[in-house]
């Protein structure tokens, strides 16, 4: 079965999509970057924590059935997912929801939900230390 057929699979495991996704919890906000296109996502606290328990390899089935907004999680997963973010990934096992995140996603007060920016693409895809023009200086950003 190719990933594409399972990419709203509900019983499966997701990961970041490649490696230029990179993404970090600031007091339980996650803030994703992806480093290919210079865009970055911040979540509601309930897509906050609905990443958070897909980073760890649960399930979002067992999502839908511990968060209020259950019924939401499809949407979000089918939008990250469109973004680029995750992929399926059927190979591996789920891992069961920990009592930590369990925690976590049944206190969300929002749905899960994602907002996306590309303010500050220029600098992210700029390479400091290679795009460098003798006559131009610093940053020499590629034009597309």
């Amino acid at each position: 079965m190719s990933p594409l057929q399972n990419l709203h699979d509900l019983s499966v495991p997701y990961a970041v999509a490649n490696q230029d996704i990179a993404f970090e919890s600031f007091d339980g906000d996650v803030v994703v970057v992806d480093l290919g296109n210079g865009k970055y996502y911040s979540f509601s606290d309930g897509g906050s924590a609905v990443w958070e328990s897909l980073m760890a390899g649960v399930a979002p089935a067992e999502l839908v059935t511990t968060s209020s907004f259950g019924g939401e999680i499809p949407a979000f997963l089918a939008t990250i997912c469109d973004y680029g973010l995750l992929v399926p990934r059927p190979e591996v096992a789920p891992v069961p929801l920990s009592a930590s995140l369990a925690d976590q996603v049944s206190r969300a007060k929002e749905p899960p939900d994602v907002s996306v920016f590309d303010d500050m693409a220029d600098l992210f895809v700029a390479d400091p230390i290679h795009d460098v023009e003798e006559p131009e200086g610093w940053p020499a950003v590629k034009r597309a």
